[in-house]
């Protein structure tokens, strides 16, 4: 496809809420943490040699709000509370990561 892409789906997620919407949790700097995310179905059809570019990032400015980088209420975030933050997908025995992608055939 000469390099085109396209989004197919974008979908935020704080993983503040990764445990409930309930409980918000702060995650720990340098430490594994577990992550379920089921993303709505769209129903999209990738054609054969057609590749899938997943991408994980802390903001999605100005398409949603600034992220901080700390535990705080956002929308009360002074200019001072912007950090640098370091994204990690951890990929070993001990730490496995994966995509499961529901595949249908057409017939």
């Amino acid at each position: 496809m000469g390099g085109y892409q396209q989004l197919v789906r974008g979908e935020p997620f704080r993983t503040k809420f990764r445990n409930g919407f309930e409980r918000p949790e702060a995650m720990s700097p340098g430490q594994p943490a577990r992550i379920t995310f089921e993303m709505p179905d769209i129903y999209h059809a990738f054609r054969r040699g057609h590749k899938i570019m997943i991408q994980i990032q802390s903001s999605w400015f100005p398409l949603i709000d600034r992220n901080p980088q700390k535990f705080i209420d956002i929308p009360r975030a002074q200019e001072s509370d912007y950090q640098k933050a370091t994204q990690r997908i951890y990929r070993s025995k001990n730490f496995p990561s994966s995509v499961i992608l529901p595949i249908e055939s057409k017939k």
